[in-house]
């Protein structure tokens, strides 16, 4: 049985790496590993980054949903919070808007090696996740809890099933990157 079963997780893991390899590659072909695409993605000059993470975005929803329906792939959800979505968006913008990079498009930059993204980088990251962790025992009783939502995933909230809300889902994106891709704000 544990032969199985690490047999099973070393494949997960080597396709988690050659997805990770892919992606990383995608994100530095479409341009969102430059800091100068991201400040002006920020500016509202240049929406390649939104263009980019909307296609993985519809490509990562529909690929973990087929996986699921296929039995290929087990996950669990958790209970989020108005009070860790205030945290994470507080914790992900700050650190995006100071260095120019997200966690994802940091990697890339390291992967294609920019100094910048190394040094404030992978250093920010390292320092904030050690400053979350310090505090994570009073974050999580003060904050993290408030407001925990009715349901874990938007299926469930909306009372629909799976595919038509990654259906609907992926059609509102994809709408979405068709409006900016054929107008200039």
């Amino acid at each position: 049985m544990f032969e199985r079963l690490h047999s099973q997780l070393t494949i997960q893991k080597m396709l988690g790496l050659l997805i990770g390899i892919g992606f990383g590659f995608c994100l530095q072909k479409g341009g969102v590993t430059s800091y100068d695409t991201i400040i002006h993605q920020l500016l509202l000059t240049d929406f390649t980054v939104i263009k980019v993470m909307g296609t993985a975005v519809i490509v990562g929803m529909i690929g973990i949903h087929l996986m699921k329906s296929l039995g290929w792939i087990h996950f669990h959800t958790t209970t989020g919070s108005v009070g860790s979505s205030i945290i994470g968006s507080l914790i992900f913008g700050v650190g995006f808007a100071l260095l120019g990079y997200c966690p994802g498009t940091v990697a890339g930059a390291i992967g294609q090696g920019q100094l910048d993204a190394l040094v404030g980088g992978a250093v920010g990251i390292l320092i904030g996740t050690g400053i979350f962790a310090h505090f994570y025992p009073a974050i999580n009783s003060k904050i993290l809890s408030i407001k925990i939502f009715s349901a874990e995933t938007i299926p469930e909230l909306i009372h629909l099933p799976r595919w038509i809300v990654v259906i609907l889902m992926a059609l509102m994106i994809a709408g979405f990157l068709l409006f900016l891709e054929t107008n200039s704000l």
